[in-house]
């Protein structure tokens, strides 16, 4: 393994990169709305003997040496493993991220007609480089409301492969100052293209796709076209689908680029590189059953949706999920102490992790030259004083520290003082819960843009450090002295 960032890898290390590399881009590609994240996660979880539960139901049958997730509302996924001496009041060595990313999202009403085009009304989630969605062959993903024959009610995922979208640009003749400045209006210009209305109209009179109906509040809510299309998808009658939630995804497919394979082109980086690497390193850690018995804290990893809103939800970091987590876990042993959860609380250490941005080639004087990560060479502890970042200086030395004892590169990111610091989850658990945060995360280019870059090698690495948090935070953090 190499132990420095300028070190040449082995061939050993070239093999895992490639490979870690593939996974990514196959996890990318299935991974199109959180909700389809949280489904892949859930595969890779169950393979590896993860056992789901509930949060409906009581956890008094959680077992050490466990290993156990569930989800919320599908889009937020908690895994952890319980170590085989965990006792009440010992810690959680913590780790999460987002499933959630910049994009477009259908309106409750998406029903649009325009100079004889049928379009489909979005709103814009989060704070995308939207000028990037132009000219790109998009489509539909997400959830589906449908109703049974039963009467009851079934959620399915969808996802739309086929180019069925476009936001088309305007020409520069009839914009003729356009490279000088793109400017266009979020509401009148980021509707996408479904199809020409003639056409919709050719396929309700042949019988091809569904007709509104009295009886269907859908029709008169969204295209009867999409509604087929949809039921197509999912084999349904179309009169029973009831409600959706819709994602703009691209269609073009993640890969591995660059003349050497350096890179990963992809969208939704922000923030699943983190959802991914955190769910392959608890998977990893796990793999020694003699090492988990012999734990004595809980490991796990919380995947929340909505960081890209602000993280105000049921569901996102600024929910009780977190603390709720902590103190089931803690009171569904034995033997517990009144003030368990608390003390668990001190012993506790979470890595937010979240995309960085590295260092641009043709853009170098937005970073401040000493704290200016690159990618392909690890992963970046991100401090910001003012508490954008929840890094500090006792829990940004214990990360440098597990990198240093494991010969993993690692780099620094500090925003320019004359630029405005974006924010992650770090500092929002650590104000809900108390517990020592880290922020760190992969170095990337074009962050929010519908493509994004980061790099191949930092995959593996991002695994690695995770993986001997889980393992060896402990052993770090009883010889630290601090607020004994």
């Amino acid at each position: 393994m190499a132990k420095s960032s300028d070190t040449a890898p082995s061939r050993e290390d070239l093999i895992m990169f490639q490979q870690s590399g593939r996974e990514f881009v196959d996890f990318l590609n299935a991974s199109v709305t959180p909700f389809h994240v949280v489904e892949e996660v859930k595969k890779l979880l169950e393979a590896a003997g993860f056992t789901h539960i509930s949060e409906k139901q009581s956890w008094d049958t959680l077992k050490l040496g466990g290993k156990y997730f569930f989800t919320r509302n599908l889009s937020t996924l908690v895994a952890f493993a319980v170590g085989g001496r965990y006792t009440p009041g010992n810690g959680f060595k913590l780790v999460g991220a987002h499933t959630d990313s910049p994009c477009l999202k259908a309106k409750p009403v998406s029903s649009l007609k325009k100079e004889g085009f049928l379009e489909v009304d979005v709103e814009l989630y989060g704070g995308g480089l939207w000028y990037t969605w132009f000219d790109r062959d998009l489509t539909l993903a997400g959830r589906v409301i449908i109703r049974t024959a039963g009467g009851r009610f079934d959620t399915r995922l969808v996802h739309l492969k086929k180019p069925m979208l476009r936001i088309p640009s305007l020409a520069i003749h009839l914009d003729p100052e356009v490279n000088e400045a793109f400017k266009f209006n979020k509401q009148n210009h980021l509707q996408p293209v479904l199809c020409s209305a003639v056409k919709a109209e050719l396929q309700a009179v042949s019988g091809s796709s569904v007709t509104p109906s009295a009886n269907s509040a859908m029709e008169k809510k969204h295209h009867p076209v999409l509604l087929t299309a949809l039921a197509k998808e999912l084999n349904v009658d179309p009169l029973s689908i009831i409600d959706f939630e819709l994602l703009l995804t691209d269609t073009q497919p993640s890969t591995i680029g660059g003349l050497f394979e350096e890179f990963v082109y992809s969208p939704r980086l922000d923030n699943l590189i983190s959802t991914f690497c955190s769910t392959k390193a608890l998977i990893a850690s796990c793999e020694d059953d003699e090492q988990l018995q012999a734990d004595t804290d809980t490991r796990a990893i919380v995947l929340f949706d909505h960081e890209e809103v602000g993280s105000d939800s049921s569901h996102g970091a600024g929910s009780p999920l977190l603390a709720e987590l902590m103190s089931r876990l803690t009171q569904s042993q034995q033997s517990c102490p009144a003030d368990a959860a608390e003390v668990a609380l001190r012993k506790s250490f979470l890595i937010s992790a979240d995309a960085s941005h590295g260092i641009h080639p043709n853009y170098p004087e937005k970073h401040e030259s000493l704290h200016a990560p690159h990618l392909n060479k690890g992963p970046a502890i991100k401090t910001n004083v003012n508490q954008r970042y929840a890094t500090n200086g006792l829990t940004g030395f214990i990360i440098r520290e597990l990198a240093a004892r494991n010969g993993i590169p690692i780099q620094e990111f500090s925003v320019r003082n004359d630029m405005r610091c974006g924010s992650t989850i770090g500092p929002i658990c650590a104000t809900r819960t108390g517990v020592r945060t880290v922020d760190i995360g992969n170095p990337m280019w074009s962050m929010h843009s519908i493509r994004e870059t980061c790099g191949v090698e930092d995959i593996t690495h991002c695994i690695k450090l995770m993986k001997v948090f889980f393992e060896q935070f402990r052993e770090i953090d009883d010889s630290l002295s601090a607020d004994q």
